[in-house]
């Protein structure tokens, strides 16, 4: 092989023949095109590392992946094909292996088998959970452990739980990675104007959101602004909505941003929105009068809008076709 390999270097012939074994080590500036025959019979670390063999110099090189008809891929071969066909640029390596996690799984990764959850979920969104789960076990259920490390305060991390049905069905979105794609995107969103644009995306590709579509970019809306009121979890039921505040020892949130809520619940929802308290838990309790789900939730971000603005806090507005 060695010999092979220095004759070809010495440009004694110009074309090699060889197996998958010349995917790595092999660094011939000279060699410009490389062909692989039945690319969908290979995984993608190899793909990538076969077409790393061409394009080390400053000549143009070119990579053909041959592969019978689409027809005769299976879906995991196709979606190798289409991620080294979608990252091309120098240092693409790391989002490969990202998607050839997503596609292959992590294996038994942190205990009982969570491959096929990370399948699910895409490994990015899995870790952020992971990360999520973390922490609320480190400031709640170990928080005497952990209680000399600091948190912010500026924002929660709220959970939202509805007894009403929200998502994108498939009749409106029929591929699976398509709708996989757009929940990773909602539940990464940083800013409002994020939203919008996710939204504009989705109607322009997709046409008119259906209802539960619309529910779930409410929701995904409540969730960010709700974060700022310092809310920490919002539960929808049938006859009242409840609204979780902070727990634990949070002193300068009770002597100063809840003494300004609790004054104007009294003035603008007396009758509507009651103080409850179980143990640590402190809870707004408000009677659901509402005639659906999306005028739940519309009341719901009105309210959190006059917390956010109550606290000194100004954020943009969502133009979500949703909000009435």
């Amino acid at each position: 092989l060695e010999n092979v390999i220095h004759g070809f270097l010495n440009r004694e012939y110009n074309v090699l023949l060889s197996t998958k074994i010349i995917e790595s080590g092999i660094d011939i500036p000279s060699v410009n095109t490389i062909i692989v025959n039945r690319a969908d019979r290979f995984g993608l670390a190899e793909l990538h590392q076969l077409r790393g063999r061409v394009g080390r110099s400053n000549k143009q090189a070119f990579a053909y992946f041959i592969v019978p008809s689409l027809s005769g891929i299976n879906k995991k071969a196709l979606r190798r094909l289409q991620a080294i066909e979608e990252f091309t640029d120098i240092g693409a390596g790391f989002n490969l292996s990202m998607r050839d996690l997503e596609i292959r799984g992590a294996g038994n990764l942190l205990g009982a088998e969570q491959s096929g959850f990370i399948n699910d979920v895409g490994f990015d969104l899995y870790v952020k959970m992971i990360n999520e789960a973390v922490e609320d076990l480190k400031y709640n259920e170990f928080k005497e452990v952990f209680k000399s490390l600091p948190k912010p305060e500026d924002r929660t991390n709220p959970t939202i739980d509805t007894y009403f049905d929200i998502g994108i069905p498939a009749t409106f979105m029929p591929e699976q990675m398509d709708r996989l794609n757009f929940y990773t995107a909602l539940y990464s969103i940083k800013t409002l104007v994020e939203l919008d644009e996710l939204e504009e995306e989705m109607c322009d590709r997709y046409g008119t959101m259906p209802q539960l579509v619309k529910r779930l970019m409410l929701t995904s809306a409540l969730k960010y602004y709700s974060s700022f009121a310092l809310f920490e979890r919002i539960i929808f039921q049938r006859k009242n909505i409840f609204v979780i505040l902070p727990r634990g020892q949070k002193e300068d949130y009770y002597q100063t941003r809840f003494v300004e809520l609790m004054r104007f619940i009294l003035d603008e929802y007396k009758e509507k929105i009651k103080f409850s308290q179980q143990k640590d838990v402190l809870k707004l309790v408000i009677t659901n009068v509402f005639e659906s789900p999306e005028k739940e939730l519309n009341f719901m971000l009105k309210f959190s809008k006059q917390v956010i603005k109550l606290f000194g806090i100004e954020l943009e507005e969502l133009k979500s076709a949703a909000v009435v």
